[in-house]
């Protein structure tokens, strides 16, 4: 009697090993995120947790299956040839995955729910707010709630589920698209009576509009201190609206977004684009939410609808006519 219970008792605990053995998607999706990553960091940052909890997941995912899966390094972490295979299961289950949502999110005629938006001030008036104003008309059961501010909101905390920015160097832990370069020139108020096409070195000798230290523009920052315009700055602001409303009152000169300035009829563009002035503009969205619906409409009406103005966005040179 005693033998049999041993013997079910040997049964029952190798059964519950083979079960503990298998592994679940979120295994499969740490093996990916580490093999991706390379560091158990970058897969932190992927996967939304912390460097304690993707080392603990891992090394759980190890003892259960009893094998190494990743040779670590100073370099990092390299996948074994277990972990490799692993890691190509789990990029084929994560697009088959993918491929099953779209199918299912394909049958919904109409995408409705919020998305929290977030962008500048200067992109909202002189560029997105016709286009939004558009978007609503075509998915009326989708709500858009933009945050207007300077600095990048955290996609990963949800504090915006897309973003709309300039910026040469996009955060590398979110998916988006390059839409345009955003070109951007010296402005003047038409009642200065200055004439387009004189040298920055001339120019110099106006009153200059900077730009405050919120608005963390050190490109342009950089680039008024290389010219020497700081000492001719009379006055500074932090954000690109209140630039323009500066030149509108005649306060000075000031770099500007084409596209902000050139609606103005009594401003002028007093040089060309300004090469090292210039931003790629930028839809960014966190990687969790690239399968959700309205998200998706969301970006492909931007992304055509701002490329339809690519050639504004770049601003025109002096002696070619107004669009």
């Amino acid at each position: 009697m005693q033998k049999r219970k041993e013997s079910q008792t040997s049964q029952s605990l190798t059964s519950t090993e083979k079960t503990r053995s298998h592994l679940a998607w979120n295994d499969f999706e740490v093996i990916l995120a580490i093999a991706t990553a390379g560091s158990l960091s970058g897969a932190a940052r992927a996967l939304s947790v912390s460097h304690a909890t993707v080392f603990r997941r891992l090394g759980d995912i190890e003892r259960r299956l009893g094998v190494t899966l990743f040779e670590r390094s100073r370099a990092g972490y390299r996948p074994t040839l277990a972990g490799e295979e692993l890691a190509d299961t789990a990029r084929i289950m994560d697009e088959a995955a993918l491929a099953a949502e779209r199918k299912v999110a394909g049958r919904d005629l109409e995408p409705s729910g919020e998305i929290w938006v977030t962008t500048t001030d200067s992109l909202l008036m002189g560029l997105l707010a016709p286009m939004f104003t558009q978007f609503r008309q075509r998915y009326s059961g989708i709500v858009l709630d933009v945050a207007v501010a300077n600095q990048m909101l955290n996609l990963t905390r949800r504090e915006a589920d897309v973003a709309i920015r300039p910026s040469n160097r996009p955060p590398e832990n979110l998916i988006g698209r390059q839409l345009a370069t955003i070109g951007q020139a010296v402005y003047g108020h038409r009642s200065l009576g200055l004439t387009p096409g004189a040298s920055i070195e001339t120019l110099a000798s106006q009153p200059w509009i900077g730009a405050g230290p919120r608005l963390q523009d050190s490109v342009l920052d950089q680039w008024m201190g290389h010219n020497e315009l700081k000492a001719t700055s009379v006055y500074r602001v932090d954000t690109l609206v209140s630039i323009l409303s500066a030149i509108r009152s005649c306060m000075g000169l000031a770099a500007l977004p084409c596209y902000l300035a050139d609606e103005d009829p009594d401003i002028i563009q007093l040089t060309d684009p300004i090469p090292e002035l210039c931003y790629d503009l930028w839809l960014l969205v966190h990687p969790d939410l690239r399968g959700v619906v309205r998200i998706h409409a969301l970006m492909d009406f931007l992304t055509e609808a701002i490329r339809g103005q690519r050639q504004r966005l770049a601003g025109r040179l002096l002696g070619q006519p107004h669009e």
